[in-house]
């Protein structure tokens, strides 16, 4: 009886300690930025972080494959690699030589939603960045030669990404089949065909429409003072006038009214693999409210080794190899919510899905707990205090944010949106995604090679 009343103790304090590091956490901000607007519409923040004498400077465009024209498929992407070409100023390959002689790095990303520009170098050099940076967001030049050099790369790119790797082929196929009206269905790298007929005019044309500073968000992370950024960014970006940017397309998809399964077999798989998605709202689409409520939902039923799905069908069924989930409600249009399964070795696809398919019922039957949502939120508030730690992880999170349509404080609020979720906000987002047979199922197979053809 002692030592179960020693353990009672024991569970209350340490359920008290979770209590205040909760109430301590809903309350705290994530990076603590400041942020200004140029005259030109250009939003610019800043991050101090003085733990070294570097800096990330990143530049955010409110451009994607999803702003592409029909048929142009792959011009977002493309252009990012054209982007290195250079201006009258800084001609081929003489702004990655700058960065790297200035002992820096660089990058760049495309997305459905933006592009992105990177480089972190020494903070004494964040000047040079802005010049270089600002010089090609207007000045930008592209023979008819760079364009074709560069879409053999990103076709180069495609076969050995895609074309090449069968869980990526049936990803695309499937992403083709999920969004019926959103542009989502394109790869952001382009379908083959559409590359291939990308013209000068049309990547001029992408390019003059929205790399203007009204359409970009600077994002600066290290060793600086927003008071040593802004006559920075006011004397090297601010000149640049800002455009007039067409009305973007309110893409919306139709209610989905069937399940749909998209099968591919091929000799290259060794591991099977079952994946499940569900349309899903966003912090910006859909219906939002739900959106905090299914962060905290994925990580209770598939958000690693402790989650339900995991803990129930790899280490007490053992029906599984591997078992998780996934959302991500940072995108400009549709998200989605999925849940994916491989079996043990030699083992069959049928006992992994139906044994997903039960935990799903049961979480629609029963729902989740108080203690699962406690453990959860603060495991997400945990995180959030981790992701300070780098340079170039709050310049992505914050950026990412912005430029679907969040404002800092949105950003900065977020352990708290996240604190304030309840069991019954979970339930409902739950039956709200996961209900009805709208759905898309995934099934990778291996394949005889003797045998022709993909199934």
């Amino acid at each position: 009886m002692a030592l179960s009343f020693l353990k009672d103790i024991r569970t209350v304090a340490l359920a008290a300690i979770a209590v205040l590091a909760l109430s301590s956490l809903a309350q705290a901000k994530v990076f603590s930025p400041d942020s200004f607007m140029l005259d030109n519409g250009m939003q610019v923040v800043v991050v101090s972080n003085h733990r070294a004498p570097v800096i990330t400077h990143m530049v955010w465009y409110r451009a994607g494959a999803m702003d592409e024209a029909p048929g142009s498929s792959g011009a977002a992407h493309l252009l990012e690699h054209l982007m290195f070409k250079g201006t009258a100023a800084n001609p081929d390959g003489v702004f990655s030589q700058i960065v790297a002689r200035n002992g820096g790095q660089e990058n760049a990303f495309t997305s459905q939603d933006f592009t992105g520009y990177f480089q972190s170098v020494a903070a004494d050099r964040l000047a040079l960045m802005m010049e270089l940076e600002a010089d090609r967001m207007t000045n930008l030049m592209m023979s008819q030669e760079d364009i074709d050099t560069e879409r053999e790369v990103v076709r180069e790119e495609r076969r050995s990404r895609i074309e090449n790797v069968p869980s990526s082929r049936l990803n695309e196929q499937a992403t083709a089949a999920f969004f019926m009206n959103h542009p989502y269905g394109n790869p952001v790298i382009g379908w083959d065909h559409e590359i291939q007929a990308l013209t000068h005019d049309a990547m001029m044309d992408f390019y003059r429409t929205w790399y203007a500073p009204n359409n970009a968000i600077l994002v600066v992370v290290g060793d600086v003072t927003v008071d040593q950024v802004r006559p920075l960014a006011e004397k090297y970006y601010g000149p640049i006038p800002a455009r007039e940017l067409p009305a973007r397309i309110d893409w919306r998809e139709p209610p989905a009214t069937a399940a749909q399964r998209v099968t591919l077999a091929d000799p290259q798989v060794r591991q099977p693999i079952w994946s499940r998605r569900y349309l899903a709202p966003g912090y910006v689409y859909g219906n939002t409210e739900h959106a905090y409520a299914l962060e905290v939902l994925v990580d209770i039923i598939g958000g690693g080794t402790t989650s339900r799905l995991y803990r129930k069908i790899v280490v007490e069924q053992k029906i599984a190899a591997g078992a998780g989930a996934w959302y991500d409600p940072s995108s400009r249009g549709p998200s989605s919510f999925g849940f994916y399964g491989t079996p043990q070795p030699g083992g069959e696809l049928e006992p992994v899905e139906a044994a997903i398919d039960a935990e799903i019922e049961e979480l629609l039957r029963d729902g989740v707990t108080e203690d699962e949502v406690r453990r959860s939120i603060a495991r997400l508030q945990a995180d959030s205090v981790y992701a300070r730690d780098s340079l170039q992880g709050p310049a992505h999170v914050l950026g990412s944010r912005l430029v679907i349509g969040l404002s800092v404080e949105d950003v900065e609020s977020w352990p708290e949106r996240i604190g304030a979720v309840t069991v019954e906000a979970v339930n409902e987002a739950a039956r709200a995604v996961l209900s009805g047979d709208a759905s898309m199922t995934t099934l990778l197979l291996p394949k005889k090679s003797t045998e022709k053809g993909d199934g």
